[in-house]
């Protein structure tokens, strides 16, 4: 971190009063240059420019460095700083300080001068917020590219047409057998429709499945290939980079190759890349159309890839902000993830997850000695076909549940609220309280993260 010494910085004298930054920096920001007997009704002392930003003297604040509009010799400088929605010229020895448009600044007032206390830097949501910001336009359904992966299974992959060739000319030939086996052991891994069967949640094996298929959808991918180092981790993203490498290794190419690839992207995910849930789409069957190129198939499975990163940044970004500016309580953690599973008809659909938990309040809001215990939250949304799209939010307080259902069809709605009294006994046969349960017809209210630059002072 970085540890500037205090810098003086001079108002020049003569300068128009503090005007919002939005206005013209050429009829606000410099001192003006008009007679002096005309400039002498608008003309403010150092002062009084300070005075009207309502800034005391001794009294701390954040500044934007909106110009630097002169630097002379390296040592001094002239900059337009945005002080409280408005703009300020100032005359500064920065000396080795660097400074850049856009950088954030606390400056203190000091008489009829300000001193430059220290440079703040972005947090490290920013970085976070660069590396999403790489990937938010690329990114592929998972469901919708491995129905296209599962194709070439049986359709194989076309050669890249040489110069002068149609795409059409070059006839498809099987997978490389790398890929093949990396293909049939990540779909052998996914869910399928009847992996859970009505009632089995008693179960103990259970728990232990949906835990595996949470720890294999790739969002852990990394940090469970450090913990286990093996080229054969079954886990989503590692697989499909096994499926990567063994057609790079077919043609010939290398992985920075590959990174110099445009992904192929979805449409509906680039127009609200981070909301949660997005809308549900049924992808083509698995096979249909024509058998994809080798390098139409590698911008796929990097724009699938481009997914799951997204999904591992975006958690990182919300659990960051666990008990930030939002009023009310924030979790500490949060999970945002996509988990593809298949129909009886081997056919690729997606669950939508949300799992945030929330940590325990030692500060209660009534006098008593109790304390607000710990509470795990989970949405799901999934388009179970015939019965439609289901949104399902559940909340667990020690052992208090309660769950909301939104069915979008009206026959699902009058189904669903037929099966609540034996989801309740359900519950109750697990050892909870259920405190509500309730079924809607439509879907839930969308949340969207936006990307903001926060800052942290480098003296700090």
């Amino acid at each position: 971190m970085s540890n500037i010494k205090s810098v003086t910085m001079k108002l020049p004298s003569g300068q128009q009063p503090p005007t919002p930054p939005a206005q013209p920096a050429t009829q606000t920001s410099r001192p003006a240059v008009t007679t002096e007997a005309a400039r002498e009704p608008v003309a403010a002392s150092a002062r009084q420019l300070l005075d009207q930003m309502q800034l005391a003297n001794r009294e701390t604040t954040l500044a934007r460095v909106a110009e630097i509009i002169n630097r002379q010799g390296g040592n001094n400088a002239d900059l337009l700083l945005d002080i409280r929605g408005k703009s300020l010229l100032v005359q500064s020895a920065v000396g080795k300080t660097e400074l850049a448009t856009g950088d954030w600044v606390k400056v203190m007032r000091a008489g009829n001068e300000l001193q430059l206390m220290s440079k703040l830097a972005p947090a490290p949501e920013a970085g976070i917020a660069r590396a999403l910001a790489q990937r938010l336009p690329w990114q592929q359904t998972l469901d919708g590219g491995l129905a296209r992966l599962l194709g070439t299974l049986t359709q194989g992959l076309r050669q890249e047409p040489l110069p002068g060739q149609l795409p059409s000319s070059r006839s498809p030939q099987p997978l490389p057998e790398a890929a093949r086996q990396a293909i049939e052991q990540l779909v052998s891994r996914l869910p399928t429709g009847n992996s859970l069967t009505p009632g089995s949640g008693g179960q103990d094996a259970t728990p232990q499945q949906v835990r595996q298929w949470l720890s294999e959808s790739g969002l852990f991918a990394e940090s469970r290939l450090a913990q286990t180092p093996s080229a054969q981790l079954p886990d989503l993203k590692l697989a499909l980079g096994r499926v990567i490498t063994a057609l790079l290794a077919q043609q010939g190419s290398t992985p920075d190759q590959f990174n110099r690839l445009t992904p192929i992207s979805t449409a509906e995910l680039m127009q609200a890349p981070l909301q949660f849930p997005q809308p549900l789409a049924t992808p083509q069957p698995s096979g249909s159309g024509d058998a994809p190129t080798v390098g139409q198939m590698l911008r796929l499975l990097a724009g699938m890839l481009n997914r799951i990163t997204v999904n591992q940044l975006h958690s990182q970004v919300l659990t960051a902000r666990g008990g930030g500016e939002a009023p009310g309580p924030a979790p500490a953690s949060t999970l945002v993830l996509d988990l593809p599973w298949l129909t009886p008809q081997n056919e690729p659909r997606l669950a939508q997850i949300r799992i945030e938990q929330y940590p325990e309040n030692s500060e209660s809001e009534t006098r008593s000695a109790k304390t607000t215990t710990a509470e795990w939250r989970l949405s799901l949304t999934m388009d179970l076909d015939e019965a439609g799209p289901l949104h399902f939010d559940v909340s667990l307080r020690q052992q208090a549940v309660s769950a909301r259902v939104w069915a979008e069809k009206q026959s699902t709605l009058r189904q669903v609220n037929q099966e609540l009294p034996a989801l309740r006994q359900s519950l109750s046969d697990l050892g909870l309280e259920v405190t509500d349960l309730d079924c809607r017809r439509g879907t839930p209210q969308s949340s969207v993260t936006r990307l903001e630059h926060r800052l942290v002072d480098t003296r700090a």
